[in-house]
């Protein structure tokens, strides 16, 4: 009922759980290729070492008939589906060889299916079948070689020497040793395919947040002065055309700083590997900032001095405070903002203050903006808070490492 329910939805049937399969046993069997190629050749190498070993064994074993070569075939023929069903596989290898055994026949290569067979089922994850499978073949045999050797064609035989049992089982053991190593090196191969596609994945991720985090900050910024000096301008066009003027001078500036940045982002996605044709900006554009607040109406004082950092924290440090007066030009009443900047050992504190109010136009934002900010201190290690001071207005802080240090 469930099997047809789940066909309707479109999904595979649910299998039940197979108690000789283990946890990490997959569905690729069903799906592999036929080797056809491996199992002729397999065939041919079975049939001829037989021949030979049934001269080899002459008098000592039963000759091969009509019925023994049947078996051979059935026995090779099995491995056609050692990919697709190894569990059936195995079983059936080992029962035709058991049956090939109690029959009398020569040993030889027939016991070759049955590692084989055990191999594709150990490496597919059934390692409990290929082991019942092979402790199953080994019962016979010693059922054989010991006691059943009296009722069993050929006539007069003996039962089997001490020497024999020792091959016979270092034969064993080498098929279950070989198994489980190809088993652990394809697990093995597995992970590390799942880590490295984790850790591209990762990679990506950090990317594109780092590009948006970019993006945000130039185009936020930019934006802003170039929002206010528009209401500037179109404020003073008729009444004082050189203010007006002066504003579109504003936005022209700060526009193609904005195309220049967002150009130099943009390269890095065309072309991943490349490194950047300018430098990234730092504390040392700082007064670069300064001014361009001041066009937008905001003064800034600047207290400290800039701290030597390492190209990933001056970034990080810069885009946060450019983030910090962009959301004062924005949402604050204020026209006045503060700029901290102190070094503390192997840190670096800035923090950014207005007096407020804050006002109602676009009140808060998206929260992209501080959600950036927290990203880049996160990134490096670091802490930022943001909110209200108790005596009014809005303070940003935030310590960052000096030098840089990935945060996982």
């Amino acid at each position: 009922m469930d099997e047809q329910q789940e066909r309707r939805g479109g999904g595979r049937p649910r299998r039940w759980p197979r108690p000789w399969a283990d946890d990490w046993a997959d569905d690729e069997p069903r799906t592999a290729p036929w080797p056809w190629r491996s199992t002729l050749l397999l065939t041919v190498l079975v049939l001829a070492g037989s021949t030979f070993a049934a001269h080899a064994q002459q008098g000592e074993r039963a000759a091969l008939d009509p019925f023994a070569r049947v078996l051979l075939l059935v026995a090779c023929g099995l491995l056609l589906w050692r990919r697709r069903h190894p569990v059936a596989v195995v079983f059936g290898t080992a029962v035709t060889a058991a049956v090939y055994l109690g029959a009398g026949y020569p040993y030889g290569p027939v016991f070759l299916t049955v590692a084989v067979a055990c191999f594709a089922a150990v490496v597919a994850g059934h390692r409990r079948a290929a082991w019942t499978a092979l402790g199953i073949l080994c019962a016979v045999h010693l059922l054989v070689a010991h006691w059943l050797y009296r009722w069993l064609p050929p006539a007069g035989d003996a039962p089997a020497s001490f020497a024999q049992e020792i091959v016979v089982t270092g034969w064993v053991v080498a098929i279950v040793a070989v198994a489980e190593l190809a088993r652990a090196r394809r697990e093995q191969w597995a992970r590390d395919r799942a880590e490295r596609a984790q850790a591209a994945r990762r990679r990506a991720d950090e990317e594109r947040l780092r590009i948006a985090r970019e993006l945000h900050d130039v185009l936020a910024h930019s934006l802003s002065v170039i929002n206010v000096q528009a209401g500037v301008g179109l404020a003073l066009l008729d009444s004082d055309p050189d203010q007006a003027r002066t504003a579109l001078t504003t936005i022209k500036s700060a526009s193609k700083e904005a195309l220049g940045e967002v150009r130099q982002v943009l390269d890095t996605l065309r072309a991943p590997g490349a490194a950047p044709r300018a430098p990234a900006p730092g504390l040392d554009r700082l007064p670069e900032l300064v001014e361009q607040a001041a066009r937008a109406g905001l003064t800034v004082e600047v207290l400290g001095e800039r701290p030597r950092l390492s190209p990933g924290t001056d970034l990080a440090a810069f885009r946060i405070v450019q983030e910090a007066l962009t959301n004062v030009v924005r949402h604050s009443g204020s026209r006045h903002a503060r700029v901290h900047l102190e070094r503390a050992g192997a840190a670096v504190r800035l923090r950014v203050d207005d007096d407020g109010p804050a006002t109602g136009a676009d009140a808060g934002g998206s929260g992209n903006g501080l959600a950036g900010m927290r990203e880049r201190a996160a990134a490096l290690g670091g802490t930022i808070e943001a909110g209200p001071r108790p005596d009014g207005g809005f303070r940003v802080l935030a310590e960052l490492p000096a030098e840089k240090r990935e945060h996982r």
